[in-house]
Protein backbone atom coordinates (compact mmCIF):
# COMPACT_ATOMS: atom_id res chain seq x y z
CA UNK A 1 0.00 0.00 0.00
CA UNK A 2 1.82 3.39 -1.26
CA UNK A 3 1.64 6.39 0.84
CA UNK A 4 -1.28 8.13 -0.09
CA UNK A 5 -3.41 4.91 0.61
CA UNK A 6 -2.29 4.47 3.89
CA UNK A 7 -2.61 8.19 5.18
CA UNK A 8 -5.96 8.28 3.52
CA UNK A 9 -7.07 4.37 5.80
CA UNK A 10 -5.35 6.28 9.03
CA UNK A 11 -7.35 9.40 8.50
CA UNK A 12 -10.54 8.27 7.81
CA UNK A 13 -10.89 6.08 10.75
CA UNK A 14 -9.76 9.16 12.33
CA UNK A 15 -12.29 10.96 10.94
CA UNK A 16 -15.25 9.04 12.01
CA UNK A 17 -14.05 9.69 15.57
CA UNK A 18 -13.65 13.28 15.06
CA UNK A 19 -16.53 13.61 12.62
CA UNK A 20 -18.62 11.93 16.31
CA UNK A 21 -16.98 15.27 18.09
CA UNK A 22 -17.91 17.98 15.64
CA UNK A 23 -21.37 16.70 15.65
CA UNK A 24 -21.91 16.44 19.44
CA UNK A 25 -19.94 20.19 19.74
CA UNK A 26 -22.27 21.69 16.98
CA UNK A 27 -25.03 20.01 18.59
CA UNK A 28 -24.85 20.68 21.85
CA UNK A 29 -23.44 24.48 21.69
CA UNK A 30 -24.72 25.74 18.08
CA UNK A 31 -27.88 24.20 17.45
CA UNK A 32 -29.46 24.55 21.21
CA UNK A 33 -28.19 27.62 22.07
CA UNK A 34 -27.36 30.88 20.06
CA UNK A 35 -23.56 31.67 19.79
CA UNK A 36 -22.28 35.17 19.83
CA UNK A 37 -25.98 36.44 18.19
CA UNK A 38 -25.92 33.74 15.36
CA UNK A 39 -29.19 32.25 15.69
CA UNK A 40 -30.05 30.73 12.38
CA UNK A 41 -29.03 26.72 13.79
CA UNK A 42 -30.43 27.26 17.12
CA UNK A 43 -33.84 28.97 15.41
CA UNK A 44 -33.79 26.10 13.08
CA UNK A 45 -32.89 22.96 15.23
CA UNK A 46 -34.27 23.46 18.70
CA UNK A 47 -37.06 26.12 17.98
CA UNK A 48 -38.48 24.65 14.99
CA UNK A 49 -37.03 21.20 14.65
CA UNK A 50 -37.82 20.38 18.07
CA UNK A 51 -41.07 22.36 18.47
CA UNK A 52 -42.50 19.69 15.59
CA UNK A 53 -41.06 17.02 16.77
CA UNK A 54 -41.42 15.79 20.24
CA UNK A 55 -40.92 12.61 21.88
CA UNK A 56 -44.62 11.38 21.66
CA UNK A 57 -46.92 10.33 18.90
CA UNK A 58 -45.31 13.57 17.05
CA UNK A 59 -41.73 12.20 16.87
CA UNK A 60 -42.37 10.53 13.65
CA UNK A 61 -44.42 12.95 10.82
CA UNK A 62 -47.87 14.02 11.54
CA UNK A 63 -48.01 16.49 9.12
CA UNK A 64 -46.52 16.46 5.41
CA UNK A 65 -45.94 19.84 5.20
CA UNK A 66 -43.46 19.42 8.21
CA UNK A 67 -41.16 17.28 6.08
CA UNK A 68 -39.11 19.69 5.25
CA UNK A 69 -37.97 20.71 8.46
CA UNK A 70 -36.49 16.99 9.03
CA UNK A 71 -33.43 17.42 7.29
CA UNK A 72 -31.12 20.76 7.17
CA UNK A 73 -31.17 22.71 4.50
CA UNK A 74 -28.81 21.46 1.58
CA UNK A 75 -25.72 24.05 2.13
CA UNK A 76 -25.50 22.84 5.92
CA UNK A 77 -23.76 19.49 4.19
CA UNK A 78 -21.17 21.42 1.75
CA UNK A 79 -20.60 24.17 4.78
CA UNK A 80 -20.14 22.18 7.60
CA UNK A 81 -18.06 19.33 5.88
CA UNK A 82 -15.72 22.07 4.65
CA UNK A 83 -15.12 24.22 7.78
CA UNK A 84 -14.89 20.78 9.99
CA UNK A 85 -12.40 19.44 7.41
CA UNK A 86 -10.62 22.35 6.62
CA UNK A 87 -7.66 22.28 9.20
CA UNK A 88 -6.74 18.69 7.45
CA UNK A 89 -7.09 20.35 3.75
CA UNK A 90 -4.60 23.33 5.15
CA UNK A 91 -2.34 20.51 6.03
CA UNK A 92 -2.28 18.45 2.77
CA UNK A 93 -2.00 21.69 0.81
CA UNK A 94 1.28 22.95 2.61
CA UNK A 95 2.89 18.86 3.34
CA UNK A 96 1.45 17.56 0.36
CA UNK A 97 0.25 14.98 1.99
CA UNK A 98 -3.23 14.92 0.25
CA UNK A 99 -4.46 11.51 1.79
CA UNK A 100 -4.39 12.94 5.21
CA UNK A 101 -7.12 16.00 4.09
CA UNK A 102 -9.21 13.65 1.50
CA UNK A 103 -9.31 11.45 4.16
CA UNK A 104 -10.67 13.36 6.77
CA UNK A 105 -12.70 14.90 4.02
CA UNK A 106 -14.08 11.48 2.75
CA UNK A 107 -14.96 10.72 6.21
CA UNK A 108 -16.75 13.78 7.31
CA UNK A 109 -18.68 13.37 4.24
CA UNK A 110 -19.99 9.85 4.83
CA UNK A 111 -20.87 10.37 8.09
CA UNK A 112 -23.13 13.26 6.94
CA UNK A 113 -24.53 11.67 4.72
CA UNK A 114 -25.32 8.88 7.29
CA UNK A 115 -26.74 11.50 9.38
CA UNK A 116 -29.19 12.99 7.45
CA UNK A 117 -30.58 9.33 6.02
CA UNK A 118 -30.41 8.04 9.84
CA UNK A 119 -32.34 10.88 10.75
CA UNK A 120 -34.92 11.11 7.80
CA UNK A 121 -35.49 7.28 8.47
CA UNK A 122 -36.10 8.17 12.45
CA UNK A 123 -38.91 11.02 11.35
CA UNK A 124 -40.50 9.35 8.73
CA UNK A 125 -40.53 5.45 8.48
CA UNK A 126 -41.28 3.53 5.93
CA UNK A 127 -40.07 -0.23 6.96
CA UNK A 128 -36.83 0.01 5.25
CA UNK A 129 -34.77 -2.56 5.36
CA UNK A 130 -32.23 -0.35 7.57
CA UNK A 131 -34.86 0.49 10.19
CA UNK A 132 -35.26 -3.32 10.98
CA UNK A 133 -31.99 -3.79 11.88
CA UNK A 134 -30.69 -3.97 15.29
CA UNK A 135 -28.32 -0.49 15.24
CA UNK A 136 -30.94 1.35 13.90
CA UNK A 137 -33.27 0.57 16.37
CA UNK A 138 -30.88 1.27 19.12
CA UNK A 139 -30.24 4.79 17.52
CA UNK A 140 -33.50 5.68 17.26
CA UNK A 141 -34.23 5.23 20.75
CA UNK A 142 -30.82 7.06 21.50
CA UNK A 143 -32.52 9.83 19.64
CA UNK A 144 -35.76 9.73 20.66
CA UNK A 145 -35.03 10.42 24.00
CA UNK A 146 -32.51 13.43 22.51
CA UNK A 147 -36.36 14.14 21.90
CA UNK A 148 -37.35 13.62 25.64
CA UNK A 149 -34.20 15.56 26.96
CA UNK A 150 -33.03 18.28 24.95
CA UNK A 151 -29.95 17.74 26.99
CA UNK A 152 -28.62 14.29 26.29
CA UNK A 153 -27.75 11.89 23.24
CA UNK A 154 -26.46 14.82 20.98
CA UNK A 155 -24.85 12.30 18.62
CA UNK A 156 -27.18 10.83 16.01
CA UNK A 157 -24.83 8.51 14.23
CA UNK A 158 -21.71 7.26 16.54
CA UNK A 159 -22.94 8.11 20.30
CA UNK A 160 -18.94 7.76 21.23
CA UNK A 161 -19.19 11.45 22.51
CA UNK A 162 -21.98 10.92 24.44
CA UNK A 163 -19.98 8.32 26.28
CA UNK A 164 -17.07 10.06 27.12
CA UNK A 165 -18.87 13.55 27.71
CA UNK A 166 -21.59 12.04 30.36
CA UNK A 167 -24.07 13.22 27.99
CA UNK A 168 -25.55 9.27 27.12
CA UNK A 169 -28.54 8.49 28.16
CA UNK A 170 -30.47 4.67 27.85
CA UNK A 171 -33.66 5.32 29.30
CA UNK A 172 -36.11 7.77 30.37
CA UNK A 173 -35.98 9.26 33.88
CA UNK A 174 -40.06 8.73 34.43
CA UNK A 175 -42.84 7.44 32.28
CA UNK A 176 -43.97 9.20 29.69
CA UNK A 177 -46.67 8.28 26.29
CA UNK A 178 -43.67 7.75 24.20
CA UNK A 179 -43.34 7.42 20.21
CA UNK A 180 -44.25 3.53 18.95
CA UNK A 181 -43.77 1.55 15.86
CA UNK A 182 -41.65 -1.30 14.34
CA UNK A 183 -38.68 0.33 14.86
CA UNK A 184 -39.05 2.10 18.17
CA UNK A 185 -37.58 0.42 21.23
CA UNK A 186 -39.35 1.03 24.84
CA UNK A 187 -37.14 3.95 26.01
CA UNK A 188 -39.49 4.17 29.91
CA UNK A 189 -37.76 3.20 32.97
CA UNK A 190 -37.15 0.17 33.89
CA UNK A 191 -39.38 -1.42 37.16
CA UNK A 192 -38.49 -2.23 40.05
CA UNK A 193 -38.95 -6.01 39.35
CA UNK A 194 -36.53 -5.35 36.67
CA UNK A 195 -38.53 -5.74 34.03
CA UNK A 196 -39.44 -2.85 31.32
CA UNK A 197 -42.51 -0.80 30.04
CA UNK A 198 -44.45 0.80 28.11
CA UNK A 199 -46.89 3.15 30.30
CA UNK A 200 -50.47 2.33 30.66
CA UNK A 201 -51.32 5.70 30.50
CA UNK A 202 -54.19 5.82 27.30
Amino acid sequence: MNTFWTHFAIFFTFGVVYASIFEWLLHKYVMHRPILGFRYPFQAHAVVHHQIFKADETYHLVNEEDKHTIPMAWWNGPALILISSLPFTIYSFFTGYWGVGLGVVAAISAYYCMYEYIHWCMHLPKARRLEAAWMFRKLNGHHLLHHRYMHKNFNVVLPLIDLLFGTLMFRSKTHFKQAEGPAVPNIQPRESNGISGRPQEA
